[in-house]
């Protein structure tokens, strides 16, 4: 199952539920979070320093990086629980500090901790949320049921939140963000707690929330989440240490594209032969039997290295492209703008 987009795009009209519509996607802005050399710092410790990011509509980014790196922090910013010390930060076109009711009702955030009641039922918190954003009786009837049905929650509807389990609570919250159908969800650790099973079903549909035009902001640890995301900025001690795609990312921290040879043997004379050639950037080996060869573009190279080793006589059983770990591609850039190389 997944979640409907919110079918309720004209101004001036209302739904048969009493919810009044919003505006058509056509007049929202295009970038939904703009950062400009945000900072923020707590008497002389700095959290965050000098941010910039721009995140486009409908598109998923992520922030990733260690506990204590300021993802929170950032966030916290850009939902209008803390103000910036410095730089500028628009949401929607408009300061998070300067939000109205109807910015907020746009917004959706699920922070890391839980905050819903634990004397309520699962369906009763559902319920109490859905009644802050003055949801009609019949939509709020509808997405409750959507969102708790999404997050294998219904069957628990009338059990107590103090009573479900850490991982249960945390897709609590998650539904309870999704009522409203946000145009912007911030999630705080979206995974945290949860089984990998479960961790899958939930990207999959914050990806179908942005096949919508829903933009989705998350900060993680998990950095093999980033394969599913469209951006990514890597935060170190409250800086970004490198953005883009994960492509790009993988491309930055290898300096190119990345082969992986594997053969029963290699000599000196054989990688000597392969750094020779003008497409490739630089060699290493990764275990017995198996090197990477960096180069400027695999479609080009590819040909051109299996020709060489042939040429030489070299056994070679396999050459493939080689894609890294986003562990190995993050402790890699930032050792980088550290200054330092591995």
């Amino acid at each position: 199952m997944r979640l409907s987009p919110d079918t309720t795009r004209n101004v001036g009209k209302t739904s048969l539920d009493g919810q009044q519509e919003r505006a058509p996607l056509s007049v929202l802005p295009s970038s939904t979070v703009v950062a400009d050399s945000v900072s923020k710092t707590f008497g002389e410790t700095v959290v965050v320093e000098d941010v910039s990011l721009e995140v486009g509509r409908g598109e998923v980014f992520a922030l990733i990086g260690p506990s204590g790196s300021g993802k929170t922090t950032l966030i916290r910013m850009m939902v209008g629980l803390a103000i910036p010390t410095g730089g500028s930060l628009q949401v929607l076109d408009c300061e998070p500090r300067n939000f109205r009711p109807a910015h907020r009702g746009e917004i959706g955030y699920v922070p890391q901790s839980f905050v819903l009641y634990p004397t309520l039922t699962v369906e009763q918190n559902a319920r109490f949320v859905a009644g802050l954003y003055g949801m009609g009786w019949l939509q709020k009837r509808r997405r409750i049921r959507e969102t708790l049905q999404l997050l294998e929650l219904w069957d628990a509807r009338r059990r107590r939140a103090s009573q479900i389990s850490g991982g249960m609570k945390r897709r609590l919250s998650l539904a309870c963000a999704l009522l409203h159908s946000p145009r912007i969800l911030f999630v705080d650790e979206p995974t945290a707690g949860l089984d990998p099973i479960l961790r899958s079903t939930i990207w999959e549909h914050l990806r179908s929330l942005a096949s919508w035009g829903t933009t989705v902001f998350v900060t993680t640890q998990h950095l093999d989440e980033s394969e599913r995301c469209d951006r990514v900025a890597m935060l170190n001690a409250g800086s970004i240490v490198a953005l883009g795609s994960p492509a790009e990312l993988r491309r930055q921290a290898l300096g190119g594209d990345a082969l992986e040879i594997q053969g029963p043997k290699f000599d000196w004379a054989d990688a000597d032969a392969l750094r020779a050639l003008p497409s490739v950037r630089s060699l290493s080996s990764t275990a017995v039997g198996r090197i990477r060869v960096v180069v400027d573009d695999i479609a080009t190279a590819t040909p051109q290295v299996s020709a060489c080793l042939n040429e030489r006589g070299v056994q070679v059983d396999k050459i493939e492209a080689d894609n890294p770990s986003f562990d190995e591609v993050f402790v890699a850039l930032v050792d980088r703008a550290n200054g330092s190389e591995r």
